[in-house]
């Protein structure tokens, strides 16, 4: 069974993440062999006007939250997973979303071939609304899909949305990826590989 796991830090927390980050990684390398993708979500770069001139209200590199895709055996194994990890248990994150999951592409993120670093990277997510869209790999976009797959109920007989990690030149190309008309809501989150520094 496949989950995605989307932990998304508090505003005030980077500090307790930071402090944590070891626990984190020896919590994660105990899954391992299950991963298909992990990562952190990073602050959205932009500008912003002020009476001072252009500013910038995100730097592209903060933490904002961990994202994790893994073939687990049972939902009590992914729910252990998610509410065990040493940053939930200890107040990092403001909430968590868990859900089941469906890998469209057969990889991990080790197998894409643009590789760890090239390109922006994104994490999207579109919460489902009725009727279920976007469930094979969009033509075309092969090449920059790092992982995609439809989000589900916790029996699979349901779809809730489409998740996907993705290759592309912005937020807003990352969005394109899916059908705008067919989510109550479209999430992007600047993304990147994640794992133990090397």
């Amino acid at each position: 069974m496949e989950f995605l796991c989307h932990h998304r830090d508090r505003s005030d927390s980077l500090a307790l993440r930071m402090e944590l980050l070891e626990e984190h990684w020896s919590s994660m390398d105990r899954f391992a062999q299950e991963m298909i993708a992990r990562g952190p979500t990073l602050a959205v770069r932009r500008s912003r006007s002020d009476a001072r001139g252009p500013t910038l209200a995100g730097d592209g590199e903060t933490p904002t939250g961990s994202v994790h895709i893994l073939d687990l055996p049972d939902a009590a194994t992914a729910r252990a997973f998610a509410f065990d990890e040493p940053g939930y248990q200890a107040g990092v994150y403001r909430d968590v979303l868990l859900r089941r999951w469906r890998d469209l592409l057969g990889r991990t993120m080790w197998d894409f071939p643009g590789g760890p670093t090239e390109g922006d990277r994104f994490l999207v997510l579109g919460l489902g609304a009725g009727e279920a869209a976007d469930l094979t790999v969009p033509a075309g976009r092969g090449d920059d899909l790092i992982a995609y797959g439809p989000l589900l109920s916790d029996d699979a007989t349901a779809w809730l949305g489409t998740a996907a990690l993705l290759r592309a030149p912005g937020p807003a190309a990352a969005r394109a990826l899916l059908t705008e008309d067919r989510y109550a809501d479209i999430e992007v989150h600047p993304w990147q590989f994640g794992g133990r520094s090397q």
